[in-house]
């Protein structure tokens, strides 16, 4: 059996970890984000949810606080935006705010798609913020998505990315209803949706080939 990488380990513990942070929260009517944002003490809330986490995967909790020491400094990264602030993330390659009533897994259904909106990382962190907000009070589609400051190996360039999620791509209304509402954000420039079908069968853009099924 090969040996798993520790840091490979870390990674996707601290991932699983924030994830059961964010739904923690969300089911008592919070957001990470708000808590962070409005210097709310959260610690509390944390401690509980950390030590729900610790009996479903003990192992992967000891991972955790061998890479961090203590939940301490866990609440301290939290604070100055880990998994909030695109520019602040170090320990995930994306940051996710699904909608309100929206399942997790509804973005990886292949009726899904997305809006691509590449930003250069000076300007990501409001961007994202604009965004973010417009999904949590149902203006936009179902998730969205950031990439981080966390090095990732699959970046083709420095700018960032943020996806953003529609039920149905076959829904053409929905899909451009959205698009509009992101041009009241700010987002004027032409931008391209694809489709779950192509991101699934590993289909990217190239050049002489495009892979977006609306331009708009």
């Amino acid at each position: 059996m090969t040996d798993v990488d520790p840091e490979a380990l870390a990674d996707v513990a601290y991932g699983i970890f924030e994830h059961s942070l964010n739904r923690g929260l969300q089911i008592q009517g919070k957001y990470l984000f708000a808590l962070v944002e409005g210097r709310i003490d959260f610690k509390s809330e944390l401690i509980v949810i950390f030590e729900k986490f610790s009996l479903e995967y003990p192992q992967l909790s000891e991972v955790l606080l061998k890479r961090f020491t203590d939940i301490d400094t866990v609440y301290a990264m939290l604070c100055n935006g880990e998994g909030v602030i695109p520019s602040k993330t170090t320990q995930m390659y994306w940051i996710v705010q699904d909608a309100p009533g929206s399942a997790p897994e509804a973005i990886e259904d292949e009726n899904a798609g997305k809006w691509l909106i590449f930003q250069e990382p000076g300007l990501v962190d409001e961007s994202w913020k604009k965004i973010r907000n417009a999904t949590v009070s149902l203006d936009l589609g179902i998730s969205a998505k950031v990439s981080t400051s966390k090095p990732n190996p699959e970046s083709r360039d420095s700018r960032k990315v943020i996806y953003v999620y529609t039920k149905n791509w076959a829904d053409e209304l929905d899909v451009m209803r959205v698009r509009e509402t992101l041009r009241t954000l700010g987002f004027i420039e032409r931008i391209g949706y694809k489709r779950n079908i192509e991101t699934f069968a590993g289909q990217y853009a190239k050049k002489g080939k495009r892979v977006t099924y609306y331009s708009s």
